[in-house]
């Protein structure tokens, strides 16, 4: 029997791969190049990087790996395409993360609510201090 534990956990694990490649610059980049052009070839997502093709042809193996984009081949050339799937897999679990965090903080303002004392008291320092005096006052 599989819990939510087990299912976050395994959310992770498919998510943990597409996070990986996209905390990369150069490859966030490609990406974003693949989501405004369409389906490029390797020839056209070097044009202007201050890297080498061999390089970028390295990035596009790990987006690949990441199951960012695909590749198939036309003719001579190598055509790489973004894979959107997987980016709405990653975000989907972005969504179920902060789910959670805006449950915890609403349980903590709960908590933080239900505390609260009635009547506010001054801060006196340690027990069995002199009252600390009002902020500007002189000390004798």
């Amino acid at each position: 029997m599989s819990g939510p534990r087990d299912s976050a956990a395994r959310d992770l694990a498919q998510a943990a791969p597409v996070f990986a490649a996209l905390g990369d610059g150069t490859r966030l980049s490609i990406i974003t190049r693949l989501c405004t052009s369409g389906p490029q070839p390797i020839v056209r997502l070097s044009e202007g990087a201050s890297i080498s093709r061999q390089a970028i042809t390295k990035h596009l193996h790990a987006l690949e790996n990441a199951g960012l984009v695909r590749s198939t081949r036309e003719g001579r050339a190598q055509i790489y395409e973004l894979q959107p799937k997987r980016l709405a897999q990653a975000r989907r679990y972005l969504d179920q993360i902060s789910d959670q965090w805006d449950e915890a903080i609403d349980r903590l303002k709960t908590l933080v609510e239900q505390k609260k004392p009635a009547v506010p008291r001054k801060l006196t320092g340690h027990p069995g201090a002199a009252p600390v005096p009002p902020p500007g006052a002189r000390r004798g």
